[in-house]
This record gives structure tokens, C-alpha cells and sequence, in this order.
């Protein structure tokens, strides 16, 4: 008989996790509602982290469902939702209409549990690698006061914010990206066009050659004999570096060297604020208890040194202390953040306040991306110039000290 695993919770509210067998997944969810558990997932033993088949070719080959499946999902069943249609009715059209094989994957899987009688907030639980806690729980709120439609809406809203975010980001890392690539093109250039051009110019100079051209033609032939190994050395340090990084310890001291950085450090306070304040709205606007919502924000702060600070804040919360007067102790949080939520708190009026501090930030690091475009292009176009001024200089040099040996002899 096959074997469920299963997370739920008892009457009084305790998180229960547990496995139980059963001869099939809707026989197990209609056992565990019979022992007075509301259930948050079921599944089948082995089978976690499972990928969603689809059919290719007439064989089937497994989709890897992750989290950029999770928006397009929402705004697909928002505009059913909006339309008059059930959760379920919505959930069903999509997996029979949609297209893109991933979304109509996720679909599919979802009304399978729809149709044993899971919620959709159960449903999505059972899909971990699309839709994190904060998500299932907002759709579970959603679910219980009969606003599912609203509940996706601010929803989508905060995804959408954060995806632009990114794609601001990636934006704005291009251009000092394309001039690095130019910058190596033109010294590759130099060094296997230009060079090679140049050497029987050195070689007339029978005499000692200027300082910078020296420099330049040493510095040259490093490169040319020893850039392989000094390129593969940097290559295996970034490799380890980032492998570094991904521990737990790693990710903790880096995140906290970053907030020393200049510009790095700032950018990185106005990431937290913003994570904060975007998600904490969000979740207590749709009916999170405070002590939930500050639990799953905490999740979504990326910064280590921020994330701790935070945890101990809400364990202060959790105490009976004042939102503003635990982040204040965290040292983490700028003056103005704090008056601002110290406000809301006092008037009642916690939810505009973050939602507030979201807007001002929003538009913060955008001026910061900006800022930061403007510092990296700068930086590198001087380093491009200063090369080829030395270049020049060195090349110039030479033929000067040539032209001044000719006429001497």
C-alpha cells in the first residue's frame, strides 16, 4: 500500500508532520480530515521534488517546475478569477488551455489536487520550488475571507515590483559589462596586432629604450606568456570564492564585508528596507497574523547580516515590544524607516505606513542604479583612456628617441 508523508495542523494550531498509509492520495487526505487535522500537504513517499511529466513525442520526459512559473500562473488565474470563475473552474481551464508546457504542467498538477478536494492554497503547498510559504499563506488568507481575487491582485503587484527590480538591475549592469568587454577586446588588440607591428621600431633603437616603453613591452610579454595562468588562477579563485559564499558562513561574512563597501552598503540598506517594508504590507494587508508575516518577511531579506538582525527583532516582537522599538535596536534600519513606522504604529495605520516606505524606496534605488551605472561607466572609461594614453605615450616615446638617434648619427 502506497505510503503518504504529510505536514498539517491539530486543532489547537500545532504544526504536525507525519506519514500514514493509504491506498490512495484522496484516501489519505480524507483520513487525516477524519482525525480533525487541516492539512497543508500530502505526498506520496519518494516522491518530493518530483518533476511534472509531460508528453513529448509520444513518451513523456519531466518538466522542471521552479519560480518563474509562479507569476505567469497568478496573472493567468487572476484574469479567470476576475472573470467570474471558481478557483477550481479557473484551475482546470488552464490545464487543459494553456500552452507553455511548464505553466500547463503546474497546472495540471494542481487540479489533480483540486479535484480530490485539496484547497488551492494546499495545492500550491505541494509545489515548494514555485510557491514559496508567503505565497501559499497569502492565497490561504485570500481563501478564508472570500478575496481571492484581491489577494492575487496585491500579490501579482508585489511580484511585479520585485521582477522589475530585477530587471533594473540586470539593466543597469549592462552597459559598465559591455565596456569591460571592449576594454579587453582593445588590449588583445594591442597585444597580438599591434605589438608584433611594433617590435621592428624597438629594435632600431639600438640605444636604451624610454622608461614606458619598457614597461609596456614587459608588461606585454607577461601577458602573453603568463595570461593563460594568471586568467585560469582567477578563473578557480572566483570558483571558489562563490562556492564559499554559498555556505551559510560565507554568505554571512561576505554580506557583511559588502555593507562596508561604499555604494555597495547603501544599495544593500535600501534592498532590506524595501524587501521589508513591500512584504510586511503585503502579508498583513491580506489578513497574516503579525507574528507570520514577520516570520516570512524575514525570508526575504537576503542580506545575513540584516536577515539575523531582523530574526532577533521579531523574537522582541513576539515578547510584547514595539515593531519600531525592536528594529531601532537592530542598528539595520535608517532614522527616517523607523519615525515612519513608528507613526503608523501609533495612529493604527501600520499598513499605509509600509506601503508608504515601499514607494519612497522603490524610486530610492532606482536613483541609486543610476548612480551606480554613472560611478562603474566612468570608472572604466577612464581606465580604457589611461591604457591607451599610456600606449600612445610609450609608442610615441620611442619614435621620438629613435628620431633623435638617426639625427645624432
Amino acid at each position: 500500500m502506497p505510503r503518504f508523508t504529510y505536514s498539517a495542523r491539530d486543532p489547537s494550531g500545532r504544526s504536525v508532520a507525519d506519514a500514514l498509509e493509504a491506498p490512495s492520495r484522496k484516501e489519505a487526505l480524507r483520513l487525516l480530515s477524519a482525525r480533525g487535522l487541516q492539512v497543508m500537504a500530502v505526498q506520496e513517499a519518494g516522491a518530493a521534488g518530483r518533476a511534472a511529466p509531460v508528453a513529448v513525442a509520444g513518451r513523456t520526459r519531466p518538466i522542471a517546475l521552479n519560480r518563474k512559473h509562479r507569476l505567469p500562473f497568478l496573472e493567468s488565474l487572476r484574469d479567470l478569477l476576475a472573470s467570474g470563475m471558481s478557483a477550481g473552474e479557473g484551475v482546470r481551464l488552464l490545464s487543459v488551455r494553456i500552452k507553455e508546457p511548464g505553466l500547463r504542467a503546474l497546472s495540471g498538477g494542481l487540479w489533480e489536487r483540486l479535484s480530490e478536494g485539496a484547497p488551492l492554497s494546499r495545492a500550491m503547498a505541494e509545489f515548494p520550488d514555485v510557491f514559496d510559504s508567503s505565497t501559499v499563506s497569502l492565497v490561504q488568507a485570500g481563501e478564508a475571507t472570500g478575496s481571492l481575487t484581491d489577494t492575487l491582485e496585491r500579490l501579482i503587484a508585489h511580484l511585479q515590483e520585485q521582477r522589475d527590480l530585477r530587471s533594473q538591475l540586470l539593466t543597469a549592469l549592462a552597459y559598465p559589462v559591455l565596456l569591460i568587454f571592449v576594454a579587453s577586446g582593445l588590449v588583445l588588440f594591442f597585444l597580438f596586432f599591434l605589438l608584433p607591428r611594433l617590435q621592428a621600431l624597438f629594435i632600431s633603437l639600438h640605444g636604451e629604450l624610454p622608461l614606458s616603453t619598457r614597461i609596456l613591452v614587459a608588461g606585454a610579454n607577461f601577458i602573453l606568456h603568463y595570461g593563460l595562468i594568471v586568467g585560469a588562477a582567477a578563473v578557480l579563485g572566483g570558483i571558489s570564492l562563490w562556492r564559499w559564499r554559498q555556505t551559510e558562513a560565507g554568505r554571512a561574512a561576505s554580506d557583511a564585508w559588502l555593507l562596508r563597501v561604499p555604494l555597495i552598503g547603501s544599495f544593500a540598506v535600501s534592498q532590506t528596507v524595501l524587501a521589508f517594508s513591500q512584504t510586511l504590507g503585503v502579508l498583513l494587508a491580506n489578513g497574516i497574523t503579525a507574528v507570520e508575516a514577520l516570520r516570512m518577511t524575514e525570508r526575504q531579506i537576503s542580506n545575513r547580516v540584516h536577515r539575523r538582525a531582523f530574526r532577533e527583532a521579531t523574537d522582541r516582537v513576539i515578547e510584547g515590544e514595539a515593531l519600531s522599538a525592536a528594529l531601532t535596536r537592530t542598528g539595520c534600519f535608517p532614522d527616517l524607516v523607523l519615525d515612519r513606522l513608528t507613526v503608523g504604529e501609533n495612529t493604527g495605520n501600520l499598513v499605509p505606513s509600509l506601503q508608504e516606505i515601499a514607494r519612497n524606496y522603490r524610486r530610492l534605488i532606482s536613483r541609486q542604479l543610476h548612480q551606480f551605472v554613472q560611478v562603474a561607466a566612468t570608472g572604466v572609461l577612464l581606465a580604457v583612456f589611461a591604457f591607451v594614453g599610456f600606449i600612445a605615450f610609450a609608442i610615441i616615446s620611442a619614435v621620438f628617441q629613435a628620431s633623435a638617434s638617426f639625427h645624432m648619427h
